[in-house]
C-alpha cells in the first residue's frame, strides 16, 4: 500500500510542478478566479468558470471573463446590490448549451446561497459534514442550488451525483477552494 501512495504522491507532486506556473495559468480558466482577492469573488468566478469549462479553453476563458465583466468585475457586490431588473445583459449570454435563462438562474441561486446559506464554502462544508465525503457535499450543494423555482433544462448544468454523474466540473471547482 505504501508503494501506491508514494506513486500517487509523486504523480501529484509532478503535476503540481507542471501546472502551478504563470505560463499555464495564463492559458487556463483558473485565471478568472485568480483575478480576485475577495474570497466570495474568487468562489463565484471559479464556480462560473468551472460551469463553463467544456469546449475550447480560449472560449471558456473569454465567456467566463464576459460574465465577470457583466457583474462589474465584482460578483459579490453585483449579486447583493444590483436589482434583477438590471440583469438584462445576462439574458443574451450563451456558452454552448448554457444560455441566458440558465445564466440568470445561476445568478439567482448564487445570491440565494450567499444571502441565506452563508456562501458556497458553507454549503459545501455542510454537505461534507453530513457523511464526511465529497459525494454528500456535491449532492447537498445541488439540492441547495436548485431550491428556487427554475427551468428544468437548467439542471443539466450542475451534475447530479445521485444519478451517477462524475461531477467533473463541480470537483474542479471544489479543488479551487
Amino acid at each position: 500500500m505504501v508503494e501506491i501512495s508514494d506513486n500517487i504522491q509523486s504523480f501529484l507532486d509532478q503535476k503540481y510542478l507542471s501546472f502551478n506556473l504563470p505560463v499555464f495559468i495564463e492559458t487556463d480558466p483558473i485565471q478568472v478566479p485568480a483575478l480576485f482577492t475577495i474570497k466570495e469573488n474568487i468562489e463565484i468566478a471559479g464556480f462560473l468558470a468551472a460551469t463553463l469549462a467544456w469546449g475550447q479553453r480560449p472560449t471558456i476563458i473569454r465567456n467566463a471573463l464576459k460574465l465577470v465583466s457583466l457583474m462589474n468585475n465584482n460578483p459579490i457586490e453585483f449579486l447583493f446590490h444590483t436589482p434583477e431588473d438590471d440583469w438584462h445583459g445576462f439574458s443574451d449570454f450563451k456558452h454552448r448549451t448554457f444560455n441566458g435563462t440558465d445564466c440568470v438562474y445561476f445568478l439567482k441561486a448564487l445570491r440565494n446561497i450567499y444571502q441565506n446559506h452563508g456562501g458556497l464554502e458553507q454549503v459545501f462544508t455542510r454537505g461534507f459534514q453530513a457523511d464526511d465525503n465529497i459525494y454528500s457535499a456535491l449532492a447537498y450543494f445541488r439540492k441547495v442550488f436548485f431550491e428556487l423555482e427554475h427551468e428544468h433544462r437548467t439542471e443539466k448544468h450542475v451534475s447530479d451525483v445521485e444519478k451517477g454523474a462524475a461531477a467533473k466540473r463541480l470537483n474542479m471547482f471544489k479543488q479551487l477552494n
